[in-house]
């Protein structure tokens, strides 16, 4: 007897503490009552009770950082079996050589234990397994395993094969965890194929257990990326990292994660990831898990070095921040030196030389959109997407090299892509001012106006630069004889003042140049273009001064009416040259705008679809883009996503190169939302939606439309029932959207998030995320979402075995069904809530058919109400199943069956009343006719078990044979996989009655 606080402990408070610590998370706080539980059965007297509480205390250990400390207890029971054998029961016993294994590993890991007392303990394993009658298939695997740590290759491949071909009994590990290994020798010898197709059966689902698929979808990373199967990396490092996030004994799993950021131009996340995981890198556990996140710890730290983020800071536990670059040096330092210890340890240079390999990889990619929410490393500092073709027969011109000494060739080049409005003019024009310097080549006038004005377009971003720049290429187009260029010039040095900053200075000297330009034009002496140029100028400043005009309804009006004098007086003088069509464009595209701000959508596509003819007319294409892009989120806003997926996809192809980051993420939503509003493959909607959050999250104060595209791309994965991925980039979500969006776009990520996890298998996370967004709905007008979501929070719960919880959700659902006059929604709600009390065993059998009664009363009601023919096929349908459920609730509120010692006729009554249900089920069914096909058939195949079940053989001959003339003959034209169920079911019950 010991004391623990002044309270004593008892043999039977000792177990009772073992079990309950054993439900208990893995991690440091379970590891350490394992300890002191130890400790207290040391002290109880009762051996048994200490061999217990040892073998959890091993297991502790082992999935978690410190697996190294379980030699020490796993050598104490040892010493126990050896001193008395009795002691161990099957089940400890079988513990006991279970650990064996462990211990095998642990000592391999740790290049503190001499290689010879591992090998030592290799016969001895051995020998234990031999005398309890063990295949030696786990001896086999463990010597593997020491084979390849040594890098004796030749061995340890004969012994895969020894290993693989020994009888499986049930000390063998679990099969995911062999194909664990098996794939990773082949992945080590670069086989990849062949690691790949051995881990198959983990990642298709088909094996599983507490550690796997975790470790196997980290281990496919890197093999799947050397094979160029960037999707599928994607796709498992999402899966991953979500089962291996924050798990102490998956550390390795970890690491790989963290190093395929490294190696994707992912490192922002990889330092994410890095940070919460820091701990990791200064933990005494396990040393060789230790030196794989070291290992990848440098290799990311390295990379963000060579992107220039050497002085990035990195938190650290303990409140430390250090920089990029003096944590490469840390980790550097010491994984080279826990590989050394390991290599001095094992006499081979295997460990150091994959560490090395490790820490110098280099990427694969630039870019490998995740679609998780991630901090940006750097602004601009990723490559544009490609261009698609162009479809203009006309290749698009390339400018004559700078080196040219041609300075006419250049100069007639410069003017050609000028005229053509190409995007490439500008570098024309810097190649024709670098080559005429060098030379010392003299420009006439014109060319030496026209190279100031390019010059001064360069210097956009410096408009203190740019602005002298325009008004002296004005003076010398004016001195070469050309007013009109002289007056267009001075528009755009007023136009870059007024946008600069100084508005009322540089928009009143917009007008009186305006002015003057009307003047030069009615004289003959300026062009229509430059004067539409300079009028449609001042109209962008006035725009921007709209929401300060005293009255700004009028205002807009007012500039309206201005636009659409500009695109008349434009018109008029369409043809008198190439580039007016896109000065038409320009002018409606701005109309357009300023209606779509004022709410006339229809008319504002309109002007944006016409633009876009203009733009093509003109044969300048990649000026089209922006006014695609406005017409396609014009028409996603009119319901029209086919107009939309058209235009998107147009402007992606007009403009990619020329998009800065947040309007291709525009753009890739734009197109992604599109296709699914029609319908479309949800494929192509995942990969817009994750095009759009790359660009998104590269494009600074993009917050909001990175959270909407991950949302999008949530939905899609959902849709296609990816739901490990799903999950994660909802989850990445929810803290932009609850900060940038409004409540319905929060509700319906913790909506999706919810059935990702229900599908997942983790129903109390499910029914969180059900209930938090049911408590955001519950305050909105319409109560249906409410309804949805209180009852999906039920079913989780019920889900999650918290029956008192999922009562109430559904009680709550059944409320607000029944408010909102859906009789078969809230009948069933009710339905759930009779099998709930069924299992509950102060309310039983009574309370639940109470309940089935208030389901069937609120059917039968609803179906006698008015409703139409679907509405009321479908009440009726419900009616059937609460009759079938009601059945099925008496046959399950039974303890035997009829024929199973039912002296007092309990069993047999209960099976006739749930007859006598199936055959209501069966009336109200039959006016249904094709349309109830199915659930007739099946409430028929219900009562003829239960036919045979009360010995009524001929009468469930009849039944059975009824549906298969029901379903008539099998040609196979037409398949219906209920209908072959059904079949089936019936041959299996005639079978079953002989």
């Amino acid at each position: 007897m010991t004391y623990e606080n002044g309270t004593p402990h008892t043999v039977e408070s000792i177990r009772q503490a073992l079990w309950e610590n054993d439900a208990e998370p893995k991690g440091p706080a379970r590891t350490h009552r394992a300890e002191e539980l130890v400790a207290l059965a040391e002290t109880a007297g009762d051996r048994q009770l200490l061999l217990d509480a040892l073998l959890d205390l091993i297991s502790a250990y082992q999935f978690s950082s410190e697996s190294g400390k379980t030699l020490v207890p796993f050598s104490r029971l040892l010493r126990m079996w050896d001193e008395n054998p009795g002691d161990f029961s099957g089940p400890a016993l079988h513990r006991l050589h279970w650990r064996f294994k462990w211990i095998i590993y642990s000592l391999t890991g740790n290049p503190d234990i001499p290689l010879d007392a591992i090998r030592r303990w290799l016969p001895d394993m051995e020998r234990h397994y031999r005398v309890a009658g063990y295949s030696l298939r786990p001896v086999r695997s463990a010597e593997f395993y020491l084979a390849q740590h040594l890098g004796d290759d030749a061995l340890a491949a004969r012994l895969l094969e020894e290993w693989t071909g020994a009888d499986r009994d049930r000390m063998s590990d679990c099969l995911a965890c062999e194909l664990n290994e098996q794939g990773e020798w082949h992945a080590d010898h670069a086989d990849d194929e062949r690691a790949l197709a051995t881990w198959a059966p983990v990642l298709n689902g088909e094996q599983s257990c507490a550690e796997q698929p975790h470790l196997i979808l980290a281990l496919s990373l890197v093999p799947l990326l050397r094979l160029g199967r960037f999707d599928e990396a994607r796709r498992n490092h999402l899966r991953g990292y979500r089962l291996a996030r924050g798990n102490g004994s998956l550390v390795p799993a970890l690491a790989r994660h963290i190093e395929f950021c490294a190696l994707t131009g992912n490192e922002a996340r990889g330092l994410e990831i890095l940070a919460e995981h820091a701990a990791y890198l200064d933990n005494d556990g396990e040393p060789l898990s230790r030196l794989e996140i070291l290992s990848a710890a440098a290799l990311l730290l390295r990379r963000l070095v060579e992107l220039g983020h050497a002085d990035r800071p990195v938190p650290l536990p303990g409140g430390i921040t250090v920089t990029a670059e003096q944590l490469l040096a840390r980790t550097r330092e010491a994984a080279d030196g826990l590989a050394r210890r390991f290599d001095e340890r094992n006499g081979t240079d295997r460990v150091g030389t994959r560490v090395a390999a490790r820490m110098a990889g280099t990427p694969f990619t630039d870019r490998l959109p995740l679609g998780v929410r991630g901090a940006r490393l750097a602004p601009g500092s990723v490559a544009r997407p490609k261009p698609a073709p162009e479809s203009t027969p006309e290749p698009a011109p390339v400018a004559a090299e700078a080196g040219s000494e041609d300075l006419a060739a250049l100069l007639a080049e410069a003017r050609r892509l000028t005229l053509a409005q190409h995007p490439d003019a500008r570098a024309a024009w810097r190649a024709v001012a670098e080559t005429a310097e060098r030379t010392g080549t003299g420009l006439d006038a014109s060319a030496r106006a026209e190279v100031t004005y390019h010059a001064a377009v360069d210097a956009l971003d410096d408009p203190d630069t740019a602005i002298p720049l325009f008004r002296r290429a004005a003076e010398q187009f004016e001195a070469a004889g050309d007013l009109g260029e002289g007056a267009a010039g001075r528009a755009r040095a007023a136009y870059t003042t007024a946008v600069s900053g100084r508005t009322e200075e540089g928009l009143a000297e917009l007008d009186v140049l305006c002015g003057q330009l009307r003047a030069l034009h009615a004289d003959g002496r300026a062009t229509a273009r430059q004067l539409t140029g300079a009028l449609l100028a001042a109209a962008r400043v006035r725009r921007g001064t709209l929401p300060s005009a005293p009255d700004p309804e009028a205002a807009e009006e007012a500039l309206a009416e201005e636009l659409r004098a500009v695109l008349r007086l434009a018109e008029e003088h369409r043809t008198e040259d190439r580039r007016m069509s896109s000065r038409i464009a320009d002018t409606s595209c701005l109309l357009g705008g300023l209606l779509a701000g004022r709410g006339d959508a229809p008319q504002a596509a309109e002007l944006f679809a016409r633009a876009v003819e203009l733009y093509h007319e003109a044969a300048a294409p990649w000026f089209a883009a922006e006014a695609e892009a406005r017409l396609a989120e014009l028409s996603l806003a009119l319901g029209r996503p086919q107009q939309a997926e058209k235009a998107a996809r147009a402007a992606l192809d007009h403009g990619a190169e020329l998009l800065e980051p947040l309007g291709c993420a525009h753009l890739h939503l734009i197109l992604a939302e599109a296709l699914a509003a029609s319908g479309q493959d949800d494929n192509e909607v995942a990969g817009h939606a994750l095009e759009a959050t790359h660009w998104a999250d590269e494009a600074a104060g993009s917050e909001a439309l990175a959270a909407w595209a991950r949302l999008v791309l949530g939905g899609a994965l959902l849709r296609l029932r990816r739901f490990d991925e799903a999950a994660s980039v909802l989850e990445s979500a929810l803290p932009d959207l609850q900060e940038h969006h409004q409540e319905g776009q929060v509700v319906q990520a913790r909506w999706w998030l919810g059935e990702c996890l229900d599908a997942l298998g983790d129903h109390r996370q499910a029914s969180e995320q059900f209930l938090l967004a049911a408590d955001i709905a519950k305050g909105w007008d319409g109560q249906r979402d409410h309804a949805v979501l209180a009852h999906l929070a039920g079913d989780a719960l019920n889900g999650a075995g918290l029956n008192e919880q999922a009562a109430a959700a559904y009680a709550r659902a059944e409320e607000l069904w029944r408010a909102l006059g859906r009789p078969h929604n809230a009948a069933r709600a009710v339905r759930a809530q009779a099998w709930l009390a069924l299992r509950d065993a102060g309310r039983g059998l009574p309370a639940a058919r109470d309940l089935m009664a208030t389901a069937e009363q609120l059917l039968t009601e609803a179906v006698a109400g008015p409703a139409d023919d679907d509405s009321h096929a479908m009440l009726r349908t419900e009616l059937a199943g609460t009759y079938r459920q009601t059945g099925e609730l008496l046959v399950r509120g039974c303890a035997s069956e009829p024929g199973d010692e039912d002296d007092d006729g309990t069993a047999r009554r209960a099976y006739e009343e749930a007859l006598g249900y199936a055959e209501k089920a069966i009336t109200v069914l039959a006016p249904l006719g094709e349309t109830g096909r199915h659930d007739r058939t099946g409430a028929q195949l219900m009562a003829a078990w239960l036919e045979a079940d009360l010995g009524r053989e001929s009468a469930a001959d009849t039944r059975a044979r009824a549906v298969l003339d029901d379903y008539g003959d099998e040609d196979g034209s037409n398949p219906d996989a209920t209908a072959e169920r059904r079949r089936a079911e019936a041959r299996a019950l005639l079978d079953y009655i002989g």
